[in-house]
């Protein structure tokens, strides 16, 4: 099962450079201007998914009683977000700095796991305080599925600006299998 996660932590990055790659193709102007999306603008859609990866390590590190987990522990010295629409990131340069950080923390941290991680139950209460206790590899399916419908929200945003993302499949990640 840790080898899903780590192909799905690899594509979360690979796609994220994709959407830097073609936010850098349209005026800052653009990336801002309202769309009708869920969280308005395509940099708005951004710092949605800033928002929630952050709330979402932050809780997997509040579930770290070993200590084992040093790729969460950069994220001690930042605030939890209060709000999923928040934007914590003004512009794009801002936003490429944050996701190329947490992407790099959460591929490292998926190589932390060990084979029994993904059966722990983790604690953690939600935006409203309600307090839940789930498996993590449920917690982490949904983290990479939250990822991939907000891209591919994004990927529609682009579309509608006349910017090609380019390819989008998970296929292209998987590696070959072995031939014997």
């Amino acid at each position: 099962m840790l080898d899903h996660f780590a192909l799905l932590a690899d594509y979360n990055r690979w796609m994220n450079g994709n959407l830097h790659r073609s936010a850098a193709a349209l005026p800052a102007a653009d990336l801002a201007a309202p769309r009708g999306a869920f969280f308005g603008s395509i940099l708005g859609t951004f710092n949605h998914l800033v928002v929630a990866d952050t709330i979402w390590l932050k809780r997997f590190a509040g579930n770290d009683e070993s200590g084992r987990w040093s790729a969460l522990r950069p994220l001690a010295g930042v605030p939890m977000p209060e709000r999923l629409d928040a934007q914590p990131c003004a512009d794009l340069a801002q936003w490429w700095a944050r996701r190329q950080a947490l992407d790099a923390t959460i591929v490292d941290w998926i190589a932390q796991l060990d084979a029994d991680d993904p059966s722990r139950t983790l604690h953690y209460g939600n935006m409203r305080g309600e307090p839940h206790r789930k498996r993590l590899s449920h917690l982490l399916l949904h983290l990479f599925n939250h990822q991939t419908h907000h891209r591919g929200q994004a990927t529609t945003l682009f579309s509608q600006c006349g910017v090609d993302v380019g390819a989008t499949d998970l296929l292209l990640r998987i590696p070959a299998a072995d031939p014997g």
